[in-house]
């Protein structure tokens, strides 16, 4: 088999998700090469080799500046028929489904999606993902080459292997259609602190709150730990706290060394976006809420006596 990882990257760095999925990529096919697509991007692949890659594909020109996807498609789609890549991989995010998608269509292969893990199987790649809503977990796999997957974002932590990877320089050949699109304008998000899927720690409200104030109390908590504030998708659904921020099915997949569930009920759709926690703590006033089945530790009572006390505790 031969595997090829796209490394979506920002600014100088390779996305934290991308090099996840190279990681992973590398423990089933040792030879996993990658390829990054951007302007001014020939510093990028640097210590990539550590992560797992043995080869990383450069394709640098200013005609890939703006983060669009049909260029990336143009760009990826013919490295996989001149590369014989059997199997191309992407850590979900908008950009990567997109180009995703093209690469797919553009080279009529098969294409999964929301894989939450890669094994090997008599010498082919089988993805795993969730069926039923989140009740279990199937294997899939693909009728013909080349495999294109899309893994769920925050499935695997960037793990360092050693080693070092071989550059090579590969020329953006364009279609005509694929400038067509500008972009005008690129916005970032203003935040403090790190995203939830970068995040050691993260303390997560759900409806047990009461009312959006009380993620006052949550933001001093995460604060006084280093970490950031998550929350569930019945909580985002109320208006509460932005969509950015919510765990579970339909959010993000998250993988913190402590995940602190404060008023978090612990319905399926959120448990499959943050049971691969290290140390998950829940702070619930019902002592069968669900979300006691998983966690480490259990904090029965009510969170507004529980929250300022910790906080206080950690600041002190």
């Amino acid at each position: 088999m031969s595997t090829l990882v796209f490394l979506e990257h920002h600014g100088s760095s390779i996305q934290r998700g991308a090099l996840g999925v190279l990681g992973k990529a590398a423990q089933i096919d040792p030879e996993t090469a990658g390829v990054i697509v951007g302007s001014g991007v020939r510093e990028v692949p640097a210590g990539a080799g550590r992560y797992g890659a043995k080869r990383v594909f450069v394709a640098d020109d200013a005609a890939l500046e703006a983060p669009l996807p049909q260029p990336r498609v143009d760009v990826i789609s013919k490295l996989v028929g001149e590369g014989g890549f059997d199997t191309v991989l992407f850590a979900a995010s908008v950009l990567a489904s997109d180009v995703a998608g093209g690469v797919a269509a553009r080279l009529g292969a098969g294409l999964n999606w929301d894989l939450s893990d890669l094994k090997r199987d008599d010498g082919s790649v089988v993805g795993v993902r969730s069926a039923l809503g989140d009740t279990v977990m199937v294997d899939v796999g693909w009728s013909a080459e080349p495999r294109i997957g899309l893994v769920r974002s925050g499935s695997f932590d960037p793990s360092e292997s050693g080693g070092e990877a071989s550059v090579e320089e590969i020329s953006a050949d364009l279609e005509d259609f694929s400038s067509k699109a500008e972009m005008v304008e690129q916005a970032h998000e203003e935040q403090s602190g790190p995203s939830i899927e970068e995040a050691d720690i993260l303390v997560t409200g759900g409806r047990g709150l009461g009312a959006p104030e009380g993620f006052g109390q949550l933001e001093e908590l995460a604060a006084a730990l280093g970490g950031a504030v998550a929350s569930t998708r019945a909580v985002v659904d109320s208006g509460w706290y932005p969509y950015p921020t919510q765990v579970g099915q339909t959010g993000k997949v998250v993988s913190p060394k402590l995940y602190i569930g404060a008023g978090v009920s612990g319905a399926i759709q959120h448990k499959v976006g943050m049971q691969t926690s290290q140390t998950i703590v829940a702070i619930n006033k019902d002592a069968e809420a669900p979300i006691f089945q998983i966690a480490d530790y259990g904090l029965v009572g009510d969170l507004f006596q529980i929250i300022p006390e910790l906080t206080a505790k950690l600041s002190a």
